[in-house]
């Protein structure tokens, strides 16, 4: 159960790292570049993805070598996009729905989808 709980908590410290590479990246693309809300919000999703699935690898998990290197970078795409439908859907709910400034939207929906992620990671992509 302590492996368990310290995974978990790595994983979350994973996850602010992410989330500055997300909303930063996000902030950019739609304001400075004027990219749709969800496009931009999907692009800061990508890049923050893929920055954590290197540290969850390493750090997270402890997994330093092995040739299932891409297959689990691929399972780890695989939870994300589901993790990506679920984050845009809950900002649009938020959003548009209940009126929640878009911003705070996509902290909600990135704070719920983490135990998804995490879940999704633990028992798929890193078992």
């Amino acid at each position: 159960m302590y492996e368990l709980i310290q995974k978990f908590i790595k994983f979350g410290l994973v996850g602010v790292t992410g989330l500055s590479v997300d909303m930063s990246l996000t902030y950019f693309f739609k304001e400075f570049i004027g990219t749709n809300k969800y496009v931009a919000s999907s692009i800061g999703f990508a890049v923050a993805l893929t920055t954590n699935f290197l540290l969850n690898r390493f750090w997270t998990f402890g997994i330093a070598g092995g040739s299932d290197f891409w297959v689990q970078y691929l399972k780890f795409w695989a939870v994300g996009i589901i993790g990506m439908g679920l984050t845009n859907a809950l900002i649009y709910y938020c959003n548009e729905r209940l009126g929640i400034k878009f911003y705070y939207s996509k902290l909600i929906a990135i704070g719920i989808v983490f135990f998804w992620n995490f879940i999704g990671n633990l028992l798929f992509t890193f078992h």
